[in-house]
């Protein structure tokens, strides 16, 4: 395969990724679970508290990230915690899309 189509088929594999990093509250979603120094989680109220939304906005936004595999959660009875994945897969795909992007305009 050559290396536009390469490109091709990695964007398009990358874009719900892309679209879901791409978000400003999310990126505070993220940033603010990163924050959490012991993993044990943060609840829909207090990233409320930390990005200013509701609390349909901010499930929603979870949502999403739980989708793109970079947030889990556990249950402790009717209460949700949210917290990072270690899943890297996606991560990994950029990084190889970004490297061979790269590679290409240093070329050009």
């Amino acid at each position: 395969m050559d290396t536009m189509d390469e490109l091709r088929e990695r964007f398009s594999e990358l874009s719900p990724f892309l679209i879901c990093l791409g978000d400003e509250k999310r990126q505070q979603i993220i940033l603010r679970l990163m924050e959490e120094k012991d993993c044990s989680g943060l609840q829909v109220t207090d990233l409320m508290e930390t990005i200013e939304l509701s609390r349909p906005a901010v499930s929603h936004h979870l949502k999403v990230l739980k989708q793109a595999k970079i947030v889990k959660f556990r249950s402790e009875g009717t209460k949700n915690f949210y917290f990072l994945t270690h899943e890297i897969g996606e991560i990994n795909k950029l990084k190889r899309l970004l490297d061979q992007l790269t590679n290409f305009m240093e070329k050009g």
